[in-house]
């Protein structure tokens, strides 16, 4: 394999059209093709000499100017671009209020109805590297709950839990405010598993009726208002990213 070749998925996220994860999907799905044949794994390398098409669109092959985004997302949005029960996307939202902008990928997801604090690029890779628990990100949310719930209780999370043979790793967990059987709890968690703390709420006799997500990594909400983008900075991935790979980002 020559150098200056790389993973099919790969290359799709770094040429900003979706996650390395969603590559792989696609090219499963036989979406992709490399050259005018389709391809059906995604153990295949290219490199710049090669046509790529996705869903039969030629992805240019060009590097991209790497961008980091924080999005404040409203209740009742769905984090992808396409929804098979015809729902408002999040996406749809964003071109049609930041026209500007250009095509962009989650970093992870939030449910239906979670609010608060998404990261964008349009990077694929550097979505798959953030999304990932391997860089050790902390996710913080506010979630109000109804129920009976003790500090003991939340605390026992921090060793971790099993839920239905799903394993959840550690979680820091606590009590804010409470009124009567009403309480706002605040979860931190580094792994992310789909509606793992709704799940986890669920386990411990909790029902969600509000959930924000308000740190990524060293990103905050603060006071951005929902529905609104805002472009960050890169480099406050420092501490989490390794220089090479920090610099491979802010080069392109």
């Amino acid at each position: 394999m020559q150098e200056n070749k790389e993973r099919i998925a790969k290359r799709i996220a770094n040429l900003g059209y979706c996650s390395r994860r969603d590559a792989e999907e696609l090219i499963l799905a036989k979406r992709v093709s490399v050259n005018g044949i389709i391809i059906t794994t995604p153990v295949c390398f290219v490199d710049d000499n090669d046509v790529i098409k996705v869903h039969n669109q030629v992805l240019k092959n060009r590097k991209i100017q790497t961008k980091l985004f924080m999005y404040n997302k409203p209740n009742g949005l769905v984090c992808s671009y396409n929804d098979n029960e015809g729902r408002d996307t999040l996406f749809d939202q964003i071109k049609i209020d930041y026209p500007n902008l250009p095509r962009l990928i989650s970093v992870g997801r939030l449910d239906l109805t979670s609010e608060g604090l998404l990261l964008l690029t349009n990077n694929g890779e550097l979505s798959n590297i953030l999304a990932s628990p391997k860089t050790q990100l902390t996710r913080t949310y506010k979630v109000r709950v109804f129920g009976d719930v003790s500090q003991n209780v939340l605390e026992e999370l921090s060793m971790g839990i099993t839920i239905e043979g799903m394993v959840y790793q550690p979680i820091l967990a606590n009590i804010l405010n409470s009124t009567g059987r009403n309480s706002w709890l605040e979860f931190n968690l580094k792994e992310g598993k789909n509606r793992e703390i709704r799940r986890i709420c669920e386990h411990l006799g909790l029902q969600v009726n509000r959930l924000i997500r308000t740190h990524f990594g060293p990103y905050f909400l603060n006071d951005l208002p929902s529905g609104e983008v805002k472009e960050i900075d890169i480099l406050q991935l420092k501490k989490y990213l390794k220089k090479e790979v920090l610099k491979e980002f802010i080069a392109t």
